[in-house]
Order: structure tokens, then C-alpha cells, then sequence
């Protein structure tokens, strides 16, 4: 074989490198799903997004909930049998409250017990999927987030401030149409939240979390931490299975040009002195 074609085989090989690592990692991800549901007897689900980049210019590509996510979630529920318990791990920043909403009310009817695992943050709509729960097991550091809605770039809690502070008359019609769409937003994420959270707790109780959880109390980002998440009646465990890690470790960031977090990857134990010799 000359040089020229030495070369073709040298890009050709190199164009499909990434193909084929991208396959091979599908097919351990697969395989990792499959060893916790054998462990866990259970369905083993995996939401997880990540920042993604297009492979023609390398702009970040955002990953959220979408309509996708609900479907292909809701034929995953849909092939689980009742008598079959449901794992779903759950690392999201968030996205529609359609897509979370459908997610939310599938797990809430499967019949078997169903455990959302948090290893890192779900939040926004990966918090109402968290509410269907009948346990949710998050990392000691992990955090939910409000499931407050939000009207493009607004809250829409903040957009009925408007109507308290101004005057009506001194209001446009814009701003009025966004309060009234935010007054029904607000109203169906929270009747949302309450039939989640309906005969898991005291009537009363589900009012409250609902009423923190969904009408702005805290700004849309608020990280909800274990403690706080307990604190407001919500049952969560830490007892994060080792699994879960491993998984997570199969859906890695899309590479950089330099690591913003480098270590050495293997455990640090404290070093103990040795022994003084004696006589």
C-alpha cells in the first residue's frame, strides 16, 4: 500500500474513533442498567442530561426535559409489569412542565414501589418527577429545586408582584395578559404537586409543600438540600447504592480542551505513621 493510501486508511480510521467509542460506551451503560436492575430486581431507568456538543461547530447544546423524554419514558413504564418495582435516576436541570407532568403521574400509577435516585441535583421538573416518588434517595450533598413555573425568563410568581405594587393603571396590557397567565400557572403546577403528594402525607401537609414549592418562595435556582427536603415532610434516604456513581460515570461531559476539575482518580486514605523501631 503507497502513502496516499495509507493516509485514506489513517482518516477513515480516525473519522470513525469517535463512532465506535461512542458504541461502546452505549453498550456499557447497558450493561451497567442491567447488573443494578438484576441486583435491585427492579425497572432501571436513566434521565440524565448533560451539556452536549453539536459535532459540526462545537457550540453547547443545553439537555432539558422534553417531550421526547416523556415518551420514551412513558414506553419504558408502559413495559414494566405492576408486581415490578421502578428505579429512576434522575440528573436534570430541569424543562417543560408538560414533559415532567406526564413523567410524574406515570410513576405515580405504577402500582410496585418506585425510588428516584438524585446523585447530583434534579431540578425544576426533575423535582416533580422526584414528588412521584415513593422514596427518593439523593447524595448527602445532592439538591432538588423549586417546581415554581416560569414565563420565559420570568417568574411568574415575580410577574404577579406587578399587580401588588402598581397601580392597574399604570400597567400595560402586556404585563396584565403575563399576570394572568402566571396566576394560571401557578395555580396548575401547584394542583400538579398536590395530587403527587396525595395520600403520601397529611392533607395540611401536602398544602404546605405545594405552597413552598410552587408559588415562589424561593428563587427558581434554590438548591433544596437533604435536610430541608425532610424538613418540609418529604421521605429521603442517603443510602446512594455505589451503582449509581458508576452509572453516572458512564455519561461523561463532552470533553474539553483542559479539565476545569482534575485529581487523581483513586481513593485517599489517611497515611499512618509507622511504627518507631525498638531496642
Amino acid at each position: 500500500m503507497d502513502f496516499f493510501g495509507l493516509l485514506w486508511l489513517f482518516l477513515i480510521i480516525s473519522s470513525l474513533q469517535p463512532v465506535i467509542r461512542q458504541k461502546m460506551l452505549e453498550v456499557e451503560r447497558m450493561r451497567a442498567l442491567a447488573r443494578l436492575e438484576k441486583e435491585r430486581n427492579s425497572r432501571v431507568i436513566a434521565l440524565i442530561h448533560r451539556q452536549e456538543t453539536m459535532s459540526f461547530l462545537g457550540f453547547p447544546l443545553a439537555r432539558y426535559i422534553d417531550i421526547d423524554d416523556s415518551e420514551a419514558l412513558l414506553r419504558a413504564i408502559k413495559l414494566t409489569d405492576d408486581e415490578v418495582p421502578i428505579d429512576l435516576i434522575v440528573h436534570t436541570p430541569g424543562g417543560l412542565v408538560l414533559a415532567a407532568g406526564q413523567i410524574a403521574h406515570a410513576l405515580k400509577r405504577h402500582p410496585a414501589k418506585v425510588t428516584v435516585f438524585v446523585p447530583h441535583y434534579a431540578m425544576s421538573g426533575g423535582t416533580l418527577i422526584a414528588l412521584a416518588a415513593d422514596e427518593i434517595v439523593m447524595d448527602e450533598n445532592a439538591v432538588l429545586g423549586p417546581v415554581d413555573p416560569q414565563l420565559g425568563q420570568q417568574p411568574a410568581a415575580s410577574i404577579l408582584k406587578v399587580l401588588e405594587r402598581k397601580s392597574i393603571n399604570e400597567i400595560d396590557d402586556d404585563t396584565l395578559i403575563m399576570a394572568d397567565v402566571s396566576e394560571k400557572a401557578i395555580r396548575q403546577v401547584k394542583h400538579t404537586v398536590l395530587e403527587l403528594l396525595r395520600n403520601r402525607m397529611e392533607a395540611a401537609q401536602a398544602e404546605q409543600v405545594a405552597t413552598t414549592l410552587s408559588t415562589g418562595v424561593f428563587t427558581h435556582d434554590y438548591p433544596i438540600s437533604v435536610d430541608e427536603a425532610r424538613a418540609l415532610g418529604l421521605t429521603v434516604s442517603t443510602e446512594m447504592p455505589k451503582a449509581i456513581y458508576e452509572i453516572m460515570a458512564l455519561y461523561p461531559q463532552t470533553a474539553q480542551r483542559r479539565p476545569s476539575v482534575e485529581y487523581i482518580p483513586a481513593p485517599r486514605r489517611a497515611e499512618r505513621p509507622a511504627p518507631k523501631a525498638t531496642h
